[in-house]
């Protein structure tokens, strides 16, 4: 692994083989784009000389496409590294724009186009079947054909460290009672891993290359009121149960971030039509870990999805539906196939029939006002190292009677 001159960094997940991007402030400035290095960001518009870094989002680099992209990782790598012959001089010229995290604010650091939930856990669809649907048929006939996904509300992703307020929405205390207009009384969690859309495409045309429209990834929770979605979401599918907030990490980790994390995409049966085959390995290595008002209850695996994303960015299109710089599509909740590897509590507490014990001797079915939940991830890095992808976490405050 590379070294960097970057006190600290090496000794943490956030080393020259990671590099994430954000969008930070310091008070009184606007904000801007960096990147994280260590325990420190570094702003980029500064150093790099180019004001797109300097538009409060990372749209506009992200438009400029893969070489771009690509040119801009190599050149930070190079600046940062310890081992470079230039490393004392462009050590003396970067240090003055290295903050320490602690002096900043982040901000979400895209600015979100349209947002896309799939749902291509085999092990969560099947979860969510026998729960929703007892008795019956846990998958739809169609979901091994195709990964199936619904439009959410790009307007409600907000970034890492943002309050979730308690939504309210119909709900029945009963399956044959009646509707009433409620606070949710069963507030979940999806641990999810969302991708960002940094090149754009045409209406009409379908995607080309994963790598080549597909910036970066990023952590993401996509709460849930599981009441109001049992009630709401036949025939049409989520609606008010999904649209009150989306929570994202406020890092995106770049595609070349994640290589040494590639790995071949689960076996799939029967064999999904031409333009959803796989023709590069795009399944992923991540390991996630949720805990709850800082208590582990979950450690969900990503690398078992059924769906993998350049699958997902095939379906997305192949209608001719176009992409635009900054959407985002999300996995859909990583589950695993028992409770302590599932990415809901609506799996882990099986609808709260099986409550979980935390070390407080509290008892935890859904969500109750004050807790906090937070997602974070580690996958293979370059030259044996271990990344962190940036966490995200969320707060629950009371909402309306």
């Amino acid at each position: 692994m590379t070294a960097t001159w970057v006190p600290g960094a090496d000794a943490t997940p956030y080393t020259v083989a990671n590099l994430p991007y954000g969008v930070f402030s310091r008070p009184g400035e606007p904000a801007r784009a960096g990147v994280r290095i260590g325990d420190h960001v570094l702003d980029l518009a500064p150093v790099l000389h180019d004001e797109v870094f300097a538009t409060g989002s990372l749209n506009a680099f992200m438009a400029r496409g893969r070489t771009a992209w690509q040119d801009t990782r190599r050149l930070l790598q190079r600046l940062l590294s310890a081992d470079a012959k230039e490393a004392p001089a462009n050590r003396a010229a970067l240090e003055p724009h290295l903050i320490p995290l602690r002096q900043v604010r982040l901000h979400l650091p895209v600015e979100i186009g349209d947002y896309v939930d799939f749902y291509c856990s085999l092990e969560h669809a099947t979860n969510v079947g026998h729960i929703f649907r007892p008795g019956g048929q846990a998958l739809m006939p169609n979901w091994r054909h195709l990964p199936v996904g619904y439009h959410g509300r790009s307007g409600t992703v907000v970034v890492s460290g943002t309050p979730v307020t308690r939504p309210r929405g119909q709900r029945v205390a009963t399956p044959d009672g009646e509707p009433v207009l409620a606070p949710t009384a069963k507030l979940d969690i999806e641990a999810e891993l969302g991708f960002v859309v940094g090149t754009p495409t045409r209406p009409g045309e379908s995607a080309g290359d994963f790598a080549d429209h597909v910036f970066g990834v990023t952590l993401l929770n996509d709460w849930s009121a599981r009441d109001i979605q049992a009630w709401e979401y036949v025939p049409l599918g989520p609606f008010l149960g999904k649209s009150f907030a989306t929570s994202v990490s406020a890092w995106v980790t770049p595609l070349e971030a994640l290589e040494a994390a590639r790995i071949p995409g689960r076996a799939q049966d029967p064999e999904p039509l031409p333009y959803l085959r796989r023709s590069e390995p795009w399944g992923l290595d991540i390991s996630m870990e949720i805990t709850l008002n800082g208590e582990p209850v979950s450690s969900p695996p990503y690398r078992e999805m059924y769906w993998t994303p350049d699958q997902m960015l095939a379906h997305l299109t192949v209608n001719g539906a176009s992409l635009r710089t900054g959407d985002l599509y999300a996995s859909g909740t990583v589950s695993g196939d028992e409770p302590a590897r599932r990415g809901s509590l609506l799996e882990i507490t099986w609808n709260g029939a099986e409550p979980i014990k935390l070390s407080d001797g509290q008892s935890r079915s859904f969500l109750e006002d004050g807790d906090t939940v937070t997602i974070t991830a580690t996958a293979p890095g370059a030259g044996g190292t271990r990344i962190a992808l940036g966490e995200v976490t969320g707060t629950i405050l009371p909402g309306p009677a």
